[in-house]
């Protein structure tokens, strides 16, 4: 088995090793307006479940060269910000989203995507998901670098869900319905796949 130092490599081969390790990750989608009222979207793989009480979700947004992300600051500044689930048939679109755009250019209008107003944020959310959450900034906290912070990690309280009526059944979510499909490392991702059923011990 290969032991290896992280400090002994790059940024680059570290994110490698942990992308490919680190799978399948969900995939959460993130729209956001910016302080000039630009819609922004892009979907992000460092996503997970914080809390159930209250439900809260992080997401931990990657710096490029120490520059934030445009969805990392319109979270910061406006507080509020809509997560989406990434599922078979939107998966395409949200793809296109994730292209370097100018802070004035939307993702939204690129990827031919419909907004959606939201009921408790201002900030709109997307019609093409299943399934997507409003929330509000709880917690930022800038992350690693040696020189400058490597990432920002964002934690969000859900502050209204919406799902739709078909994948929802008996109080849960169906995961066949739902379809998500989940992040691995390069250009590939993968879908649910077989489901099957390990009794937790007592």
């Amino acid at each position: 088995m290969l032991s290896i130092e992280p400090g002994s490599m790059s940024e680059r081969e570290n994110y490698k090793f942990l992308i490919g390790s680190i799978i399948p990750r969900p995939i959460a989608f993130v729209t956001t307006t910016s302080k000039d009222g630009i819609l922004n979207g892009a979907p992000f793989s460092y996503f997970n479940i914080v809390s159930s009480n209250p439900p809260m979700i992080s997401l931990s947004i990657q710096r490029s060269e120490g520059k934030q992300k445009d969805t990392a600051r319109n979270i910061i500044e406006s507080k509020q910000f809509v997560v989406h689930i990434v599922d078979e048939q939107n998966v395409e679109k949200i793809n296109k989203t994730a292209a370097s755009l100018a802070p004035n250019q939307s993702e939204i209008e690129l990827a031919n995507l419909t907004p959606v107003e939201s009921v408790k944020i201002s900030v709109p959310g997307v019609k093409e998901a299943k399934i997507r959450m409003e929330c509000s900034l709880e917690h930022s906290l800038e992350l690693g670098g040696s020189d400058s912070p490597g990432s920002d990690l964002i934690i969000g309280k859900v502050v209204q869900f919406h799902i739709e009526q078909d994948i929802y059944k008996n109080g849960r979510i169906d995961p066949s319905g739902l379809a998500a499909v989940s992040r691995l490392a390069g250009d590939n991702y993968a879908k649910i796949g077989e489901i099957f059923e390990v009794k937790r011990p007592k």
